[in-house]
């Protein structure tokens, strides 16, 4: 029985997720190079090309740390793209025979999502130009990095469900309750009263009351909570309903 069976690159692709100073949902995108391709059409998610030695996750770990120079982050793999035309662009064909010197007919990659606060420096190793986009403004991409994108959202809104704790991997250490409501809407889409939000947040005894508020604010200064991971373990509470 003659089996046509295929012979192809595997890769990864990260979809680093950050929330703003503006309470917006971003991705954090690079950029490529390509010869008469307009600077806004060549943007990307980050990602490789795997190594012969290397496992799939050591791969994604290995290109957040190229991407951001932080060397422990927050990272799930998700969904695996095998489409046969998903790298069948005549654009995209050149830049990986450029950015690989290899002769790549086809390409599966395995998608991960990380979670990155937005005012963390990113040091990247590997790119000159990494930008944060709102999720409403992303460009179109190559390949089909968009699918990766909104596939991602919807793995993320099941995540916090599963792990609420997640979610503070894109607060700042310190933060009000309304910053923690706007990001849990952001990523669930769900419409939850802000004073029944605010009533269940406060009877969750791993989100730390401080002694400070806001400053230099135009609306009412609101009080500042933190996170506290271990109390959450021990209590492993679950999700808002």
């Amino acid at each position: 029985m003659n089996q046509d069976f295929i012979h192809t690159y595997v890769s990864v692709d990260c979809v680093v997720f950050g929330f703003d100073h503006d309470n917006r949902l971003n991705i954090l995108l690079v950029q490529r190079h390509i010869d008469d391709v307009a600077v806004d059409r060549q943007r990307k998610l980050p990602g490789s090309l795997i190594f012969s030695n290397e496992d799939v996750d050591d791969a994604a770990h290995r290109v957040l740390h190229e991407l951001t120079g932080i060397k422990k982050m927050v990272l799930k793999q998700f969904k695996c793209f095998a489409d046969p035309l998903r790298a069948s662009n005549q654009t995209d064909i050149i830049w990986m025979g450029t950015e690989y010197m290899h002769n790549i007919d086809r390409i599966i990659t395995v998608a991960y999502l990380s979670l990155c606060k937005i005012d963390q420096k990113i040091n990247s190793t590997k790119y000159e130009t990494v930008d944060w986009y709102p999720i409403d403004q992303v460009p179109a991409l190559p390949f089909d990095h968009n699918k990766i994108i909104n596939e991602s959202l919807t793995e993320i809104r099941r995540w916090i469900e599963t792990d609420f704790s997640i979610i503070f991997e894109l607060l700042p250490k310190k933060f009000t309750i309304r910053q923690l409501y706007q990001l849990y809407s952001a990523l669930s889409e769900k419409q939850i009263d802000i004073k029944n939000f605010h009533k269940k947040i406060s009877s969750f005894n791993y989100i730390i009351p401080l002694e400070e508020i806001e400053k230099n604010v135009s609306h009412r200064a609101a009080r500042y909570y933190r996170f506290d991971a271990k109390i959450y373990k021990k209590n492993n509470t679950r999700l808002i309903k």
